[in-house]
């Protein structure tokens, strides 16, 4: 019999990548948190549709308006002033500042142009998402195509994936120093 999270991962695509990632929190009890903008709340709604999600989600924070990014996320006042909301330092802020806000391990953060109209000078489909996590941060750059729909559903997707790498990418390294750097 599958679980849903087996389902999910079976079905391929952001529940997939989620379900998959929560398996991997879970078994290093390690903690995930949540800063999203144009998705929403689409990326917390992947990670809570997988069972058992409340051992490792801890939470998340839609920010949708600029000013919230600062105020609550703490991002760089001057970066938003002087660049905008969608940006890569932006995202990576983010992500780093929902994890030291939430006491997760990981954070995640989506920041974009969903559309119609272009934003902070950049054109529809430009998305910015991050992973903070104990060591390091890593943000990706995507230029979508689509409607509004099909952008927020990437992005949601692409966070989770660069999740799902760092997770792997951290559960690589860990192995290496148990088995002394072999």
């Amino acid at each position: 019999m599958r679980t849903g999270a087996d389902a999910a991962v079976q079905g391929g695509g952001a529940g997939a990548a989620a379900a998959e990632a929560l398996r991997l929190l879970a078994e290093s009890d390690q903690t995930v948190a949540v800063a999203e903008s144009l998705t929403g709340g689409m990326v917390a709604v992947e990670l809570t549709a997988v069972p058992g999600a409340s051992r490792s989600f801890r939470g998340s924070v839609t920010a949708y308006a600029t000013e919230l990014k600062h105020r609550v996320l703490g991002v760089d006042a001057e970066l938003l002033a002087a660049e905008g909301a969608v940006n890569a330092q932006v995202a990576g802020q983010m992500a780093a500042g929902v994890r030291r806000v939430l006491g997760a391990s990981w954070g995640i953060a989506t920041t974009g142009v969903a559309g119609p109209d272009p934003q902070d000078g950049q054109p529809v489909g430009t998305v910015f998402v991050a992973v903070a996590g104990p060591a390091d941060e890593k943000t990706a750059a995507l230029r979508l195509n689509g409607s509004r729909e099909e952008i927020r559903r990437e992005s949601t997707r692409t966070v989770l994936e660069l999740l799902l790498s760092e997770l792997r990418e951290n559960a690589r390294g860990q192995d290496t120093e148990q088995n002394g750097g072999i």
